[in-house]
């Protein structure tokens, strides 16, 4: 008998010690992506090799509603691979559009935008201000402009519109940005190796081939780099060429990924960040009068706090500590941490990566990612998507591997960031070799979705399926004056004597784009104070008492145009799962 206690009192404490032990959830992610319809599967080059270094980019994705539904829709980009099989069709990229249901379908072809080749990246925006969302895909030798003809297809007006290349380049991220505050969108476009590098040496073949005493494909060190191009957008809808001009020719060759459009000076002009491979990261800051100039060095964004150049990848925008400031966060390589710059003011930056708790994970080559608040408490957190570049890395074991999981980081308020990855659901901790991610209210539930474009797999559709206790606000703008996506125009929303920032914003992440809606979590706020609306025309909007769990929709100069409430469905996915 006394055995039997002892023996339940210590399955008692051991039972307590182990729930005490594990913390509770605070989200619930799930891959919802085959439910969802999204079943196209992404190839980019060997699976289990990499012969060259072309064939560990691309998979850009990007959340844009391209019918002018309301319903945020979902396009994927897709790659190639150097050898198919006679029963093997051409890769091609997707648009699903979305069904309002929790369900998407595949109208790639009916759209007319089943583009072929070694896809990257894409971007999106209104170039020619007719009201229809348009969507630049870059590729390694050529490049693509997608005009939106307002009845659910595109047309590939390319040639027609000064964007057709007079050389192949390896094209990789894209943003549409109004550097010039025109009111016509202009375009910015980051390039890699150099086109015919990227395939020129075998795998072992030089020093700069091996990868902890393996041979792999080369690159990007011993390759040679590339430069950033700009095109001015004209009164015509063609583009031009721009970028010696401009001062983007300036800043020896590098590997550019990913660029980032932010206004970080807060001085009303779009400035671009770009995302560098194993060289210093460039920014270029605005100078107003149609030239930029290279500052990445004297603000602190160029190198980690060592002085050391890093491997970037992706990279977002947001103002996490809420100073009225957009700080930077970007991925690196991997045995290396990630990045958080913060914005200091006055034109310069601090690498908080370790004083803001991120320093913790070092195994992970980190890709897609970008400032969300998940628990909507009205303080931004990180999201960040994993994958490695060599499949070989399965070989080495370990802490190795060539599919990752995601990692999210919770804002504590206080300047500092907590892994909660193991407490987010199953579809964060699923592995996967990640590239772009894009976030968008897919569903218009007020919460956040992911998308992950994977390689040589299928998609990933990440939902949050647990109920949350904050509320939102999504604010959509409509440009006059200023070009009618309203890119580059910044949104801060007042409540309880804060301030959050937030900017509409063209690409980013990696290689992908995300909602061009401003999602905001009020916390357990019901009302907002005041939105105002700084328009890259110079003009400005404001709006009284919004109530939240709602979108507001903005038009330049008027105020408010259409209210329409955020409903928190239970998607039939999540109760199946």
């Amino acid at each position: 008998m006394k055995l039997f206690f002892g023996t339940a009192l210590a399955l008692t404490l051991l039972s307590a010690f182990q729930s005490a032990a594990v913390p509770d959830p605070l989200a619930d992610f799930r891959d919802l992506a085959a439910a969802a319809g999204l079943n196209a599967r992404t190839v980019i080059g060997g699976e289990r090799t990499k012969q060259f270094i072309l064939e560990t980019t691309g998979g850009g994705v990007a959340i844009v509603d391209y019918d002018g539904d309301g319903w945020p829709d979902i396009f994927l980009v897709n790659g190639a691979r150097r050898s198919l099989s006679a029963a093997d069709a051409a890769p091609v990229s997707h648009l699903y559009r979305n069904n309002h249901d929790g369900t998407f379908t595949d109208v790639t072809e009916k759209a007319g935008v089943a583009g072929k080749g070694w896809g990257q990246g894409v971007c999106a925006g209104d170039y020619d201000n007719d009201g229809h969302i348009d969507l630049f895909v870059t590729y390694y030798g050529h490049q693509v402009l997608y005009r939106n003809n307002g009845d659910g297809t595109f047309n590939d007006v390319t040639r027609g519109s000064g964007l057709s290349l007079s050389k192949p380049r390896w094209n990789t991220g894209c943003a549409f940005l109004d550097f010039n505050r025109d009111g016509r969108l202009d375009l910015l476009v980051s390039a890699y190796v150099d086109y015919a590098d990227a395939t020129r040496y075998a795998p072992g073949s030089r020093d700069n081939c091996f990868w902890k005493g393996l041979g792999v494909m080369c690159g990007p060190h011993g390759l040679a780099g590339s430069s950033n191009a700009l095109y001015r957008g004209n009164p015509d809808g063609t583009f031009t060429n721009v970028s010696e001009e401009a001062g983007l020719l300036k800043p020896r060759p590098a590997y550019g990924l990913t660029p980032l459009v932010l206004d970080y000076d807060n001085d009303g002009w779009p400035d671009v960040y770009v995302a560098n491979d194993s060289s210093p990261s460039l920014l270029f800051h605005n100078n107003g009068n149609g030239t930029f100039k290279e500052v990445g060095l004297q603000a602190g964004v160029a190198l980690n706090a060592d002085g050391r150049a890093q491997a970037g990848m992706g990279v977002g925008a947001g103002d996490y500590n809420r100073d009225g400031w957009l700080d930077i966060v970007k991925t690196n390589f991997d045995d290396d941490t990630m990045s958080l710059y913060r914005n200091l003011g006055g034109g310069t930056f601090d690498d908080a990566t370790v004083a803001g708790g991120l320093g913790v994970n070092t195994a992970y080559l980190g890709w897609g990612t970008g400032f969300i608040d998940f628990d909507l408490d009205s303080w931004p957190d990180i999201f960040i998507v994993n994958g490695h570049v060599y499949p070989e890395a399965d070989r080495i074991g370990g802490r190795y591997g060539y599919e990752q999981p995601k990692v999210l980081y919770r804002n504590l308020g206080n300047g500092r960031f907590e892994d909660v990855s193991k407490r987010a659901g199953p579809g964060v901790a699923a592995k996967k070799a990640a590239r772009g991610a894009a976030f968008g209210d897919l569903f218009n539930s007020g919460r956040q979705d992911v998308v992950v474009n994977n390689m040589n797999d299928s998609p990933t559709l990440l939902h949050d399926c647990a109920p949350s206790a904050g509320h939102s606000l999504v604010v959509q703008l409509i440009g006059t004056r200023s070009n009618r996506s309203a890119i580059g125009a910044r949104v801060t929303v007042q409540l309880a004597g804060r301030r959050l920032i937030d900017e509409v914003r063209s690409g980013g992440s990696f290689c992908s784009q995300s909602d061009l809606r401003i999602h905001t979590g009020l916390g357990v706020l019901t009302r907002a104070d005041r939105i105002e609306v700084a328009w890259p025309s110079g003009t400005a909007d404001a709006v009284a008492a919004i109530d939240a769990d709602q979108l507001v929709v903005i038009r330049e100069g008027s105020g408010v145009v259409r209210r329409e409430p955020l409903v928190r469905r239970v998607l039939a996915a999540c109760e199946q799962h």
